[in-house]
């Protein structure tokens, strides 16, 4: 099978080294044509040290070769350029696309399969959302992974999970789009709280307590959105929370570590090569959990963090200082 992926950062590129040991036929699409042609000379890619990509795994920067590559299509765009880019696509562009991407955009606050499904007009059992506890760098090294593959057509879960499991790589299936989008969304606004507590020095009380306390926002802004509550015990769920929150490999820990030392967001974001998907996400969830009158005490302290410069300590003082309620209440 010959599969396009759009975005060629870590994650669509562990992703392809993966397809492409699987049997697959690669092309991958990043924005700058010198990028690309850097990768496909060296066969490294700077954000994947130590592993050699395959010789015939292939790079490119042009979109209308993108569209035009393969049998379906991998999405792993940072969240907030998917409909920028999808856009430069043709009217009539139809094939199976698999979003990868972890975000809810700005403004419409959609999910990214919503996003494809306007910016292509695809049908909605032609998009699937692959997702879980799986940072590049280890995939890449072939580390054991098991993730969620999900669509309302369950036969084409269980398609891709066919397509992308391997002796290291373990793929589930599920119908539950909204559950494992919003858990695998979510958490990095969760994991940016580990980092800041991280940073302000806090220790394993203050980190089981948000972790738990995180994951209780989530399941209620998702179920309430159409999501089933089993889906965030699972992989997509704690799974992928547990290690955003935790790991060394975590972009979203990691800024909020430098928050909590007390560094600028500005400062913190213009330094980094990658993208940190959770900043963007707090502002949608943020606008997501006004819309829908839904209290998430721990997003809303750090979008007061990131965005309103209220301390980190004084978040932290306004949540524990908040109205003492019964536990699955608010």
């Amino acid at each position: 099978m010959k599969i396009a992926i759009l975005g060629a950062g870590s994650w669509g590129t562990a992703l392809g080294q993966v397809l492409h040991e699987n049997g697959s036929e690669v092309l991958l699409w990043h924005l700058e044509a010198d990028f690309a042609d850097k990768i496909n000379r060296s066969h490294e890619h700077p954000f994947l040290p130590g592993v050699r990509l395959g010789n015939k795994l292939r790079f490119t920067a042009s979109v209308d070769e993108i569209a035009e590559y393969g049998d379906m299509m991998v999405s792993a765009l940072p969240s907030q350029v998917v409909r920028q880019v999808l856009g430069q696509f043709p009217d009539d562009w139809q094939k199976m696309v698999i979003s990868v991407s972890k975000g809810i955009e700005n403004k419409t606050g959609f999910r990214m399969s919503e996003v494809i499904l306007e910016t292509l007009q695809l049908s909605a059992d032609n998009i699937i959302v692959l997702s879980g506890p799986s940072h590049a760098e280890e995939v890449a090294k072939k580390y054991p992974a098991a993730i969620v593959a999900a669509c309302i057509d369950i036969d084409h879960s269980r398609d891709v999970q066919k397509l992308f499991s391997n002796e290291y790589f373990r793929v589930y299936a599920s119908c539950d789009v909204p559950g494992v989008e919003f858990g695998g969304a979510a958490k990095n606004i969760i994991a940016l709280a580990a980092g800041i507590c991280n940073g302000l020095g806090f220790g394993d009380n203050t980190m089981a307590a948000l972790v738990t306390r995180g994951l209780e926002e989530i399941i209620r802004l998702g179920t309430a959105l159409g999501a089933k509550r089993a889906t965030f015990s699972g992989l997509s769920g704690m799974g992928d929370l547990i290690v955003t929150a935790f790991s060394c490999h975590s972009r979203n820990r990691q800024v909020g570590v430098r928050i909590g030392k007390g560094e600028k967001l500005k400062d913190i974001l213009s330094s980094m090569e990658m993208v940190a998907e959770g900043v963007e996400t707090t502002r949608s969830m943020h606008f997501l959990s006004r819309k829908h009158n839904i209290e998430m005490p721990i997003c809303e302290q750090v979008y007061r963090v990131l965005f309103e410069d209220i301390s980190p300590r004084k978040g932290i003082l306004d949540l524990m200082g908040r109205e003492l309620v019964d536990e699955h209440s608010v």
